[in-house]
Order: C-alpha cells, then structure tokens, then sequence
C-alpha cells in the first residue's frame, strides 16, 4: 500500500497529455470512480476533451501549457509517446507525472529502448544503429536479409519501416527514410509464429500486475484483430505475463507498459516494442476482464491497490478503420452488426474518417475463441454490410 498521503481521493484531478481515443476511454474510467480529468490537446474537438472535465487547448510542445496542466491537475499521464519529452518534463516539475519522464524518453527512441532491454538482460531482434547508408550495408551483411529497416522515432502503425529483402533495396530503403530521419535502426527480420502483448501495471510501491496476453493479427502494420487467450501453449503465456513484469521492474515504471512481443517458431519470446501507456491490443479489457487496463491505470495515477484482473471469457477485438466510412459513404449499418451475441461497440467520436484511422473497436465475449473470432469478424463485415 502506498502511503496515504499519497492517495488522491474522488474528487481530484488527472491530467492527460493527448487527446485521443486512449485518453477518452481513461477519462471515462476515471469519471466512474469519481475522478475528474483535464487533457492538453491542439484539438478542441478532439475524442478526450469531449468527455473531460476540462481541455487547454495548445500544442503538446508548449511548456507554458504543459505547466498549467500540472497546475490545474494533482497527477499527469500521456496517452501517447510521440508527445514532446521536454514539455512534459516541465510539467514533471510540478505535479507527479506517470509513467516517468525518463521512461518516455527511452520508449520514443527505439535505440535507447534496444539498449535499455539489453542492458536489463531482455532479448530483442539482432539489430543495428544507422546514420548512413554505409551503416546500412555494413549492418546487411552483419545481420543477413531479409531486413526491417525503421525510424528511430516517431513510428507507429507500421508508419517509418521498410522491408529490405535483398541488397539491391538497400539504396532505396535508405533514401525512403534516411532523407527526413537521420537516425534509423535496422533489425533482423524474426520469423516469428505469432506476435502477442502483454499489459502490466505497476504501483508506485512495486507491486505489479499483468492482464492476459493477447495475440495480434496485423494488416498493413495496423493492428486489425486481438484473440485472447492467445493459441499457443500456457507455458508462452506464463513466460510473457513474467517478461512484462520484468520490462516494467527494469525500467521502474510507475503506471502501465504495454510490451509487444514476437513468439519465435522454437516458442522463444523477443521484445519488439515498447509502450509506456494503454495499448489497442489491451481493448478486449474493457468487456473481457473485471477490470479494464483504463480503470488499473486510474487506480495506479491515484494510489489506489492495483487488481489482479481476471479474464471472464474468451474475448476477441476488431478493430473499426476509417476505411469503414469511406466504403459506406459514412454510414456504416451498425444495427446489423449488433444483431450478433455479446458484441460491444466502442466508438471514439472522431470527426473525420479517413483511410487506416482507428475511428473505433468491437469486443466480443463467447464461450470459446473460435465463437468469438467468427462473431466479431461477421459483426464488422455486417457493418461493412458484407454478408
């Protein structure tokens, strides 16, 4: 138990940096337990400040903003990590930040994430660092082909990669990335069998806990379908909830990390990335478990015991793109798809739709994940009126 006087009651006030459908959904959580939430986004029409109490509308990189966040709030957390390090340091100045500061800044550079994994024992894809185009040809013979050659900031949903599958890509994945990023990173491709995450939270008196892992299906780098539990054996799930909780102790996290994962065909674990907030892979929480990964974040930001969530069902999401829209003319026929048993639809109030946007999720509890997967799967093809 943390001290009490560290405990912030109902009442107080949880700042968020970033006003995305992530912030929505812990402002909403927050909001049940009678916490109030004030978010810092450009947007004034963005997905958080819709339900929160409060929006100071101004740029991320804006200290002066940043700082009355912290002012007006009695802890602050980020729903993403591509928001500015240095402008949240300054909020860090006058109201607790979780996670820390320090976490952000290795989980923004996928080069100060790789060494810190490394330096705590945690293996990862044979890598390499890149500044030029000689780095690049040196690290493919190093490390062989087929290579993915990333950004070492600001990549998400597969935004910043190349694929290099033989020598002669090498110059082009060079100047596809290298022109605007001079930091890159190349790593060895894993033929993995399946990707998974796993979300652990951890208090600021060091006691953790981990939801079930999930196992990922990507399209287009975009995280299109989680399955939990997992279809790989206990003894994978075991070794990836005890692989989170080490990441999280590692690196002295003090709120939730989500840690991607490859499951290598020897059923070996390799870190991928990093994410130092909820995750997408951990919405199947929100109708999956009796505790959602929002509310155990709202329970860590203020010193309330973390739960020990437990997974009632076996629980698929879909994810809903922007794609949706546009092939429906911005009417997707969510009637039709809440015809299907136990689909939940969770929509995050975006404005505009646009291709490979995340403009929403369904859930689906079922007695298996084979009922489950058919179900969410039919449920958005219906949407999609797809039949």
């Amino acid at each position: 138990m943390m001290e009490p006087e560290s405990l912030l009651k109902p009442g107080s006030t949880i700042g968020i940096i970033g006003g995305g459908q992530l912030g929505r959904m812990l402002a909403i959580a927050a909001r049940q337990m009678d916490y109030k939430t004030i978010v810092l986004d450009p947007d004034p029409n963005c997905p958080t400040g819709q339900v929160a109490d409060g929006q100071i509308v101004d740029a991320y990189s804006n200290r002066d903003a940043s700082r009355e966040l912290a002012r007006s709030t009695d802890v602050v957390t980020y729903e993403f990590e591509n928001v500015d390090a240095d402008s949240v340091s300054a909020a860090a100045e006058l109201t607790p930040v979780h996670p820390s500061v320090s976490v952000l800044r290795t989980s923004q550079h996928r080069w100060h994430e790789k060494d810190a994994l490394l330096k705590a024992g945690i293996s990862v894809a044979p890598f390499r660092q890149v500044e030029s185009l000689v780095d690049l040809q040196n690290a493919a013979v190093d490390l062989g082909y087929p290579l993915v050659l990333k950004t070492a900031t600001q990549g998400y949903d597969g935004k910043g990669q190349a694929i290099i599958t033989r020598a002669e890509d090498v110059e082009s994945a060079y100047d596809l990335l290298g022109k605007r990023n001079k930091e890159l990173i190349v790593e060895q491709f894993v033929p993995f069998q399946m990707e998974i995450s796993t979300i652990c939270a951890r208090a600021a008196d060091g006691k953790t806990a981990t939801f079930p892992p999930s196992e990922n299906i990507h399209r287009n780098h975009i995280l299109d379908i989680s399955i939990v539990p997992p279809r790989i054996s206990e003894s994978v799930i075991e070794n990836a909830r005890l692989l989170a909780i080490d990441v999280a102790d590692q690196l002295n996290v003090v709120g939730l990390i989500s840690v991607e994962m490859f499951v290598t065909k020897e059923n070996e674990l390799l870190v991928n990335e990093l994410a130092p907030r909820p995750h997408n892979s951990g919405h199947y929480t929100m109708d999956g478990c009796d505790t959602s990964q929002f509310e155990q974040l709202v329970r860590v930001l203020v010193g309330l015991p973390i739960a020990e969530p437990k997974l009632h069902s076996p629980t698929v999401m879909v994810n809903l793109l922007g794609d949706l829209w546009e092939d429906t003319d911005g009417d997707p026929d969510w009637a039709r798809a809440l015809e299907m048993p136990g689909v939940s639809l969770h929509l995050y109030g975006k404005a505009e739709a646009r291709v490979g946007r995340k403009m929403g999720h369904i859930n689906v509890v079922a007695d298996t994940v084979e009922d489950a997967l058919y179900i969410a799967t039919e449920a958005r093809n219906r949407a999609w009126r797809r039949s």
